[in-house]
């Protein structure tokens, strides 16, 4: 199916800072779900994101879309953290909904778990676990605070 690319809400738009809901999982099959999955894909392909979660695109649901580099998109719906490692890493991070006046991404420094476990249902409603570390990890962590309400600006240490 064939997704259409979605305008991406921008800070402050207050449905970034709403506690998203969990989605039903009796919808996975739906003709209107699959199509909101197919329409996160493309636009995050479109806006060459690494991750994309359903509030920015206006959608109050603890969905995320992680890009990867075999050009096959990991969808984690109802995804929860549920080990974090006790170190931390300070990296680079910026965000397709936190721009300036002109529409550029805004960058700052953000420290997050070095790896994660997470666990999560794909799409055809099958329960999952996920480790990560590095890159994969604070992603992640990125992209479950947004459904969370959270933006990275709110963890930047530099």
């Amino acid at each position: 199916m064939k997704g259409e690319i979605k305008p991406i809400l921008i800070h402050p738009n207050p449905i970034l800072r709403q506690v998203s809901e969990p989605v039903d999982l009796a919808l996975l099959n739906t003709p209107e779900f699959k199509k909101f999955l197919a329409d996160m894909d493309a636009t995050l392909k479109e806006k060459d994101g690494a991750g994309l979660a359903a509030p920015q695109i206006g959608v109050s649901q603890r969905v995320i879309v992680i890009g990867k580099r075999d050009n096959k998109s990991l969808f984690l719906i109802n995804p929860q953290i549920t080990r974090k490692s006790w170190g931390k890493i300070a990296g680079e991070e910026g965000c397709l909904s936190v721009v300036d006046s002109r529409g550029k991404i805004i960058y700052g420094v953000v420290e997050r778990h070095k790896n994660i476990t997470c666990q999560y249902y794909d799409p055809q409603g099958k329960k999952k676990k996920i480790q990560a570390d590095d890159h994969l990890a604070r992603v992640l962590q990125h992209e479950i605070d947004h459904i969370n309400g959270i933006l990275f600006i709110d963890h930047l240490i530099a």
